[in-house]
């Protein structure tokens, strides 16, 4: 007659179910954790300024004008600004009035290169002006500290 040796039977593993516990907290923590930066459709350089105020807007238009002069609107429920087909002041206008939805009070922020054309960042603000939209602020970078 032959005997089992309970040693014989048992296998020896690894429990896997609190690593995957540690890596899934892991993950949530750093999706958490990340930051994202602004990703625009326009490639855009701030003009420098001596002070720059951020104010947490909830509602706000932003309008980007690239340094050749193309525009990109986007409204208060965009996910990410529409780039423009063209720059005419009737195409600003219709692309605002589709991007607000004629919502009120919103605070028209203009995103422009440091190299647009003057024109340009008028016809932004007269687009603007024309729709209601009289709240208007630029958007800036902050100027970097001389050595002096």
């Amino acid at each position: 007659m032959k005997f089992s040796n309970p040693n014989d039977e048992e296998e020896l593993g690894i429990n896997l179910t609190p690593l995957i516990d540690v890596v899934f907290l892991l993950l949530i923590f750093f999706m958490v954790s990340t930051t994202f930066t602004k990703e625009s459709q326009l490639s855009i350089q701030l003009p420098e300024a001596s002070e720059t105020r951020t104010e947490n807007q909830p509602k706000m238009l932003l309008i980007e004008i690239s340094g050749d002069g193309n525009f990109a609107v986007k409204g208060p429920d965009d996910t990410e600004a529409k780039r423009l087909i063209d720059t005419e002041p009737d195409t600003v206008m219709k692309a605002i009035k589709a991007a607000t939805g004629n919502a009120d009070g919103l605070v028209t922020v203009i995103r422009a290169d440091k190299r647009t054309p003057h024109e340009s960042v008028v016809r932004a603000m007269d687009a603007s002006r024309r729709l209601g939209y009289l709240k208007i602020t630029f958007s800036t970078q902050k100027a970097a500290k001389s050595g002096n």
